[in-house]
């Protein structure tokens, strides 16, 4: 149905119920496409695109399903406050709901979180309290025990509790599964899931035990997690750690049913990233870090077949919370999620080259509030100053700072009155102990040499490359 047509309908249907906010009427029948230009072997593969709910994810379903029931159940009075452990996507599609229905809410969220859902969320009115993702179920810092803490203190607070409420799966058995088997035209062979709660896993299992049970079921996990081995082995180990958000576990979820599992897959996190990026390069579909994951294993699922098969799986999210990560050179590169070609010198520990045109500068005849701006938007303290690509001099936030003595006025003075013209450069070929001794001054790194500017290096990217090398 176009979005004409609901239009149409919603107004042929007369006065809505003035307690119910429209957007909420908006959750669900997500569209079905084809995946036309990736591999995909002998196999048809289908993507649901759960991106296109109104809260841009799966999880609208869940955060309705829950926050309804709850109501229905007296669980959740009349100005109460809705509480939840998420990823991100859950406390978006509760916050969604909830705030359209007058609640407050407030969320705890692991430090991995990308900083575009921290930002959604308030900008919804939620309160988010931010916790590490490093610890485990039982650790005072995780994110569940946090949650359940929160509770405790807030007067009229609601717990949500994904991972132990019935209503989450519910939602998937109820409105995501009949979606599917309808559009698929009840032809559907096998269906690519991601575990987080296990909602949408246990709630697509039940329904189509119902009305086909010869489905394959096939897990795609974030490596790292342990749910693949527990399908596989029935116990698992202790979990490493992985950078994909809103699936995979170190404990197997209370509400999860992976019985019906007969696939699964363990997918790296820079397959995931860069089955992301592809995805949104070959089929114009922009998604998050989990729909990556899961193309990844569906694809290989696809590719392993000897026989026509019909596959459906989801872009979980939209990939507009994930800009400043999946989509985001830099920070790929940073996070080790990137290859590019190694020179063999300091240029390895260059984050931002200057051969790859990721070096932000200035000229020196821009002006300093120019300057300014791009230090801020690139979140850097230091600017090189380039003059037809070669380096002239270098220019920091002390340098602007001695410049203005206080008066406004001079953010219109040029970059050439400011900046440091006798600039210490290492040559790419020098020794790891000049680059420390460098950095041990207080001063950043310029690598450059007769032939060019190359690029900076800060201590921090010093700091990152040792972490990779020890990954």
């Amino acid at each position: 149905m176009s979005a004409t047509e609901t239009t149409s309908t919603a107004i042929n249907q007369g006065p809505q119920r003035p307690d119910r906010p429209a957007v909420l009427d908006l959750i669900g029948n997500t569209p079905l496409v084809p995946v036309n230009r990736l591999d995909t072997g002998p196999c048809q593969l289908f993507l649901k695109l759960e991106s296109q709910n109104p809260g841009g994810s799966i999880k609208d379903r869940i955060g309705l399903s829950m926050i309804e029931a709850a109501e229905r159940d007296g669980l959740l009075p009349p100005g109460g406050t809705v509480v939840e452990a998420t990823a991100g996507n859950t406390g978006l599609g509760l916050a969604l709901v909830a705030r359209a229905k007058g609640y407050r809410v407030a969320l705890v969220v692991p430090d991995k979180m990308s900083a575009e859902k921290v930002l959604q969320l308030k900008a919804l009115g939620a309160e988010v309290h931010i916790t590490r993702s490093d610890v485990g179920k039982g650790h005072p810092d995780y994110y569940q025990d946090r949650a359940a803490r929160l509770v405790q203190d807030i007067p009229g607070a609601w717990y949500a509790d994904q991972f132990n409420n019935p209503n989450n799966p519910l939602a998937h058995e109820t409105t995501t599964g009949p979606e599917i088997w309808q559009q698929v035209g009840h032809r559907i062979d096998a269906l690519v899931c991601g575990v987080g709660s296990g909602g949408t896993l246990t709630g697509l299992s039940r329904f189509f035990a119902k009305v086909h049970p010869g489905l394959d079921l096939v897990l795609a996990d974030p490596a790292g997690s342990i749910l693949k081995d527990f399908v596989e082995k029935g116990s698992y180990g202790e979990a490493g750690s992985w950078a994909v958000e809103g699936i995979g576990e170190d404990f197997v979820p209370p509400i999860a049913d992976l019985s019906g599992v007969r696939h699964a897959y363990a997918i790296t996190d820079e397959e995931s990233f860069s089955t992301a990026r592809d995805l949104y390069r070959a089929e114009g579909i922009l998604a998050g870090s989990s729909t990556g994951t899961l193309l990844a294993a569906a694809l290989k699922y696809c590719r392993a077949q000897t026989t026509p098969k019909r596959v459906v799986t989801f872009v979980c999210d939209t990939g507009t919370r994930y800009l400043s990560k999946v989509y985001n050179d830099p920070w790929m590169f940073d996070q080790g999620l990137l290859k590019r070609a190694t020179k063999g010198d300091l240029r390895d520990l260059i984050a931002r080259r200057a051969e790859d045109g990721a070096v932000v500068s200035v000229s020196p005849d821009d002006t300093l509030a120019t300057a300014f701006s791009r230090m801020r938007q690139a979140e850097v303290s230091q600017l090189p100053v380039l003059r037809e690509g070669r380096l002239v001099g270098l220019l920091d936030e002390s340098d602007l700072l001695a410049q203005m003595h206080m008066d406004a006025r001079h953010f219109k003075d040029s970059v050439d009155s400011a900046m440091s013209h006798d600039v210490q450069t290492l040559p790419p070929g020098a020794p790891l102990s000049d680059l420390i001794a460098q950095l041990r001054k207080g001063l950043v790194a310029v690598i450059a040499d007769d032939r060019g500017f190359y690029g900076l290096v800060t201590r921090f990217d010093l700091l990152n490359h040792l972490r990779k090398g020890l990954s």
